[in-house]
């Protein structure tokens, strides 16, 4: 039986209507590029309702959910403990913008499983995270250049908004010679004239940066997965080289966590890779959907923000509720000897087989190329995508929004962006799995070249 389409404005009329309304009061629709036309072609579907690993859009449709905000709802919609602690403590108040016992709670448990993290600092977004670890780093070392790789994205800040979008190989200069290529308007060449590009996963590329530059960097900052370009794992080796080469050379070590935290295991990328970075930062999983982000880092380095020495201030930082939030979702993904954990990476390495398995029956080039809990599939003639620059020249991007809108026709929502990524959660079943692999070999099926 052949699905209903629920991908135009025929099958999607309240979506159309709102999206209708929104283009009168709010940019392409939106609030991000990434939830609008931008990313979906047309319209994007409204979504009113979440419940596990299922959403429900305006016009009554249920999806199973592969993007879950973008990775920050690692126990799904909706989760149970959550929702009773936030329901709980509404009731006393949602902020103070003082101390609050919660706040002390969550960084002791965040400094308890987290080897390479002495104190904290709250922020509310992975971006806000970036800037305040940029300007520690600077503050603490004395020095004002950053590094960072083609293709990682560290948020909207001017700083480190260079080399994160797809471009035509050609515009992107040699390898040993990246071209900087700031990816919006409006940015002085002052603010990122101290930034430095290296392409990633060329170990021989960042020794050379390093002897050119080393001695004036002050932080090396990257994912420890490359997550802005769907899902591109680091090569064996490459992280740990990374970071002896930044103690060797003076400069901090960052791992940005803003999509590995708490996601593709309990400490992250640092866990998973063995690494022990400088500083290290957090967002979209600890806060289990509600604005909550951190910095985190060794003792000595994060007490440069003692006394206001390094500037930071917020009125949001530490929202008490999504501190609340945060510590109910934390402690329901650690119990049982972090099964929460365990599930989370099961479940993606299982619809990763999956996934192949559909390919395999069908006529598409593809591949898929994950991290536990996070994947994605690129139409490619390759083996493998190993940095941007095999992404801009061998993906073909276009093919793969035309497959996640018919995946949506389907019931399957992942966003049509071939940048982003599907990720699992624990409330995904075994249904779940069998019907979001019945929809991609459909989807293979109908998908023109």
């Amino acid at each position: 039986m052949t699905a209903p389409d629920r991908s135009g404005s025929n099958a999607l009329p309240r979506s159309a209507e709102l999206f209708e309304r929104a283009r009168r009061v709010l940019i392409e629709g939106s609030s991000s590029a990434s939830r609008g036309p931008a990313s979906f072609g047309t319209f994007p579907p409204y979504m009113i309702e979440g419940h596990g690993a299922h959403l429900r859009d305006a016009d009554g449709n249920d999806y199973i959910d592969w993007m879950l905000c973008f990775g920050a709802l690692p126990l799904g919609h909706a989760h149970a403990s959550i929702v009773e602690a936030v329901t709980r403590e509404i009731g006393r108040g949602a902020h103070f913008a003082t101390a609050t016992d919660v706040e002390v709670e969550l960084a002791e448990l965040l400094v308890s499983i987290l080897p390479h993290v002495e104190k904290i600092r709250f922020t509310n977004t992975g971006t806000e995270s970036v800037m305040l670890a940029v300007r520690l780093a600077r503050g603490v070392t004395g020095r004002r250049k950053i590094l960072k790789f083609e293709g990682h994205y560290h948020g909207w800040y001017d700083a480190v908004l260079l080399n994160s979008n797809p471009q035509l190989p050609t515009a992107l200069g040699h390898q040993r010679d990246p071209i900087r290529l700031p990816d919006s308007s409006g940015l002085s060449t002052g603010s990122w004239k101290d930034t430095i590009v290296a392409p990633w996963n060329d170990i021989g590329a960042f020794e050379q940066a390093m002897a050119v530059h080393g001695r004036e960097i002050a932080c090396v900052i990257a994912e420890g997965v490359m997550a802005n370009m769907g899902v591109i794992p680091p090569e064996p080796g490459y992280l740990d080289a990374l970071q002896r080469l930044c103690q060797r050379h003076g400069a901090l070590f960052c791992l940005d966590e803003t999509v590995t935290g708490f996601r593709i295991a309990a400490g992250g990328a640092a866990e998973l890779y063995g690494l022990n970075p400088d500083l290290v930062t957090y967002g979209k999983a600890l806060g289990q959907g509600f604005p909550v982000a951190a910095v985190g880092g060794r003792a000595e380095i994060m007490d440069g923000l003692a006394w206001g020495k390094v500037m930071h201030y917020g009125s949001h930082n530490a929202s008490r509720i999504g501190l609340v939030a945060a510590l109910a979702g934390l402690r329901a993904l650690l119990a049982d000897n972090r099964a929460g954990f365990k599930a989370l990476q099961l479940i993606g390495e299982r619809m990763v087989m999956a996934i192949r398995h559909a390919i395999a029956g069908s006529r598409h080039a593809a591949i898929v190329q994950g991290v536990g809990s996070i994947f994605q599939l690129y139409f490619t003639d390759r083996e493998k995508i190993a940095d941007l620059r095999d992404y801009c020249s061998s993906v073909n991007a276009r093919k793969f929004q035309r497959f996640a809108t018919l995946l949506r026709s389907h019931g399957v929502f992942v966003n049509p962006s071939n940048t982003l990524h599907w990720m699992s959660c624990t409330a995904h079943s075994n249904d779940d799995i069998a019907a979001t692999a019945s929809a991609v070999a459909a989807a293979l099926d109908q998908l023109e070249e």
